[in-house]
């Protein structure tokens, strides 16, 4: 035992353990041409990502104009099929981790401290991407955004709802919410960890979709270096 403040931390993986826009962006450019749209500059898909990667492509569409002028149904699902087929034939292409993502996760492991992955990409496509960087084998689970199942709603349960960070929690064998603390760098993660009456942490390094003091965070980092004395602080 040690007298670090929290037995397990949950991670969100796009943003805040891996680099991964560029890979999502041509992604999302790939289907946008087979659509007949234009691409978009692949710096933007950062501005798209964190609800997983259905929203990713429907918000690139709809802004220019796909939507509104009637590609849904089984058009629009026809390019979203086309995006996955590309992304997890080249999902690990420019995919990096950030810097200090393999020594933060370390000193964790180190601690003692158990991990999970809890993120909005398919279980599939982050177990693969994380797998082909090497980096799978100190998580104790990886929790993706189709994980849960779907809900009575049809839509796969997902961040920002509670549930997966909760089941992160069960996973890990964690009984106190104050004994786990979770990191990410969008509303989805912050929303999803006051849900389940956790401790979360914002990645400022991120793509964040508001400022990172603006995100309700217990505590922001600069870059994964910070992670650990922040923690402590907490």
């Amino acid at each position: 035992m040690t007298d670090f403040p929290f037995d397990a931390v949950g991670f969100d993986l796009d943003g805040t353990l891996l680099d991964t826009f560029r890979d999502l962006g041509a992604a999302v450019n790939y289907a946008l041409s087979l659509g007949g749209f234009a691409p978009v500059p692949v710096d933007s898909s950062k501005d798209l990502i964190g609800g997983g990667a259905k929203i990713m492509l429907a918000q690139a569409v709809q802004a220019q104009g796909g939507l509104a002028a009637g590609l849904e149904g089984d058009d629009f699902r026809a390019l979203y099929k086309a995006m996955l087929q590309y992304y997890a034939d080249n999902n690990a292409v420019h995919t990096r981790p950030y810097d200090g993502a393999r020594e933060a996760v370390a000193q964790l492991a180190e601690r003692g401290v158990r991990m999970a992955v809890v993120t909005n990409k398919f279980e599939e496509f982050a177990r693969s991407i994380l797998t082909e960087l090497d980096f799978l084998d100190p998580f104790e689970t990886v929790i993706g955004g189709n994980t849960m199942g779907k809900g009575k709603d049809g839509k796969y349960i997902s961040k920002p709802d509670p549930s997966p960070v909760i089941e992160a929690q069960k996973r890990c064998g964690v009984v106190r919410a104050d004994r786990f603390v979770f990191i990410g760098d969008s509303t989805y993660d912050m929303k999803a960890a006051r849900g389940a009456a956790v401790k979360v942490v914002a990645a400022a390094y991120g793509y964040c979709d508001r400022p990172p003091g603006d995100l309700g965070a217990d505590a922001v980092i600069d870059s994964l270096g910070e992670l650990i004395p922040t923690l402590e602080a907490l």
